[in-house]
């Protein structure tokens, strides 16, 4: 398991899935040297906020930025924030991941 519980296996399918951030589409980066903007570094995500759904319908892989703004929000209520709408983020927008989540909550 990598250090937030995530193992190895999953960890490798999401890594090879999610190549941009599955809110906004950005292309992810593994790492930035000092100075460099955060903004597009691959962070770990729960669809769901909820750390005990460890499965790969719930983890996927956004932007340092997504991540931010998402926090701890629901995903319904984070969709429309200015934050999504200044990006275009909706429902539609989303990878497949993000939007077959939200479908099976209903």
């Amino acid at each position: 398991m990598n250090r937030w519980g995530i193992p190895k296996q999953i960890e490798s399918i999401v890594r090879q899935r999610d190549i941009v951030c599955v809110y906004c589409g950005v292309e992810l980066v593994d790492s930035v040297t000092k100075g460099q903007s955060r903004a597009r570094l691959g962070t770990w995500e729960h669809i769901i906020n909820d750390a005990r759904i460890v499965t790969l319908e719930n983890i996927a892989r956004c932007c340092c930025s997504c991540n931010a703004s998402k926090g701890s929000k629901d995903l319904s209520r984070w969709f429309g924030s200015d934050y999504c709408r200044s990006k275009g983020i909706t429902i539609e927008s989303v990878a497949p991941v993000v939007r077959n989540r939200l479908l099976k909550l209903g």
